[in-house]
């Protein structure tokens, strides 16, 4: 069968205004989304096939790469239209510049340079302090090993500038809260050591239930697929939190920060917290919704990132 690519206008008239971009011959009916992309590729060599959208509707839902064509009901005879979704990069890269960079930048300050600081730059150091980099250095080396050891990623890029985008963001809060915890003139918590060590503790359980969860995630989805199930508990006791919320690696991230900035009692922490529970929750609803859609016997108890309440 022969194919044409369309790029849809997106308008109103989308299906009437697209503009034929590729054709294609003689494809095979068992073809995948994914094989299609391939051949778009060879004869446009900047769409690259992670910076395609496919659809059989010019407005449509973009299709798996799995599904075959034999199983669409093309519209307008044998089309297929395109979206461009423009310069792609890596998960893995994002990733690591994001937590790569707040591990320098809150550290950088943590050395207390004079151009800095100026002449107070070498007063006593908090023994709050050095738990606060401790624990800030605990976070972001485990993110990165996860990242390269532990993740499996259902899409193999984002679009390019989500990189700016999230590294302005980790490398902004990390050197905003860096400068105030490791500043010269740091007061340490009003309660004192209760406060600081009770939240430590709090930091470090938080921390190693967040990699439970992520270890869990990836044990769901077999290497090399995009593999979908219902996550549930496990023999780990931190993954109850499954039986709760759609996404307890959310909370017990925002728990996390949460310890943080009780154990450094830094008002840039608690907004670096409060920035992230939105965010975190935003994604969490988002997924919740997906995985009801996706899920019929999916267990109505839970909710998305905040128990029996968000």
């Amino acid at each position: 069968m022969d194919l044409d690519i369309l790029k849809a206008s997106g308008g109103k008239d989308a299906a009437a205004a697209a503009k034929p971009l590729v054709t294609l011959t003689d494809i095979s009916p068992n073809s995948t989304v994914g094989d299609i992309k391939k051949a778009i590729y060879r004869q446009r060599r900047s769409l690259y096939p992670e910076r395609q959208a496919l659809r059989s509707e010019p407005r449509g839902k973009a299709l798996k790469d799995d599904v075959q064509l034999k199983t669409l009901d093309l519209q307008n005879g044998r089309n297929l239209y395109i979206k461009d979704l423009g310069p792609q990069i890596g998960w893995s890269t994002v990733f690591i510049c994001e937590y790569a960079g707040p591990l320098f930048a809150y550290l950088l300050s943590y050395t207390r340079p004079a151009w800095l600081y100026g002449h107070n730059a070498g007063q006593p150091i908090s023994y709050v302090v050095h738990l606060a980099a401790i624990c800030w250095s605990i976070h972001y080396v485990k993110r990165i090993l996860e990242t390269l050891f532990v993740h499996r990623f259902s899409h193999s890029t984002m679009p390019l500038m989500n990189l700016f985008k999230n590294c302005s963001y980790y490398w902004g809060f990390a050197f905003y809260i860096g400068y105030y915890v490791n500043h010269p003139l740091y007061t340490e918590p009003y309660l004192g050591k209760l406060q600081v060590y009770s939240s430590l503790i709090g930091f470090l359980l938080f921390e190693f239930g967040n990699l439970s969860i992520h270890l869990a995630l990836r044990d769901l989805r077999p290497a090399g697929s995009t593999e979908r199930r219902i996550p549930m508990p496990t023999a780990n006791p931190f993954t109850i939190l499954f039986q709760y919320v759609s996404c307890p690696n959310y909370a017990y991230e925002w728990y996390s920060w949460a310890a943080f900035s009780v154990m450094t009692q830094c008002l840039p922490a608690a907004m670096f917290t409060a920035a992230g529970f939105i965010q975190m929750a935003i994604w969490a609803l988002a997924k919740h919704r997906n995985y009801k859609k996706e899920f019929p016997n999916y267990p109505r108890n839970r909710k998305a990132i905040v128990p029996f309440i968000l």
